[in-house]
């Protein structure tokens, strides 16, 4: 498996074998949702710069909008969330990613944080 990269505001990246990335949130930000009920994916095809809104997450405490990490077009979506939500909370980082994209520069990952960096981010930030 491929290595994560995080943002500021806590969605997670990954590159996979075949050049697409998989984008989902982080276990910070599920547990901060608190529980998952609703997931509202972009449709397949659709181009997104980096930062832009794609994703909708809503939970019992709020709803918050899912930022993509690095600019690209939809190649694939997690249907499974429409009807299980709770995956989010369940698997952030496997079962419950939102979206594969094509990406269009993948100089755009490298002002992404790794894993220890994210660590300390969050862990500072407390």
């Amino acid at each position: 498996m491929s290595e994560l990269r995080f943002t500021e505001d806590h969605e997670w990246i990954r590159v996979e074998a075949d050049g697409t990335a998989t984008v989902g949130i982080t276990d910070f930000a599920q547990e901060q949702l608190g529980d998952v009920v609703y997931v509202e994916l972009p449709a397949i095809g659709r181009e997104f710069a980096r930062g832009d809104d794609a994703c909708v997450v809503e939970s019992v405490k709020a709803a918050a909008d899912v930022k993509l990490p690095a600019s690209g077009t939809v190649v694939a979506v997690n249907e499974r969330l429409t009807e299980a939500p709770e995956l989010v909370n369940q698997a952030p980082t496997d079962a419950g990613w939102f979206v594969r994209i094509r990406l269009a520069d993948t100089g755009e990952l490298d002002g992404l944080m790794s894993e220890d960096a994210y660590r300390h981010f969050v862990e500072s930030s407390a």
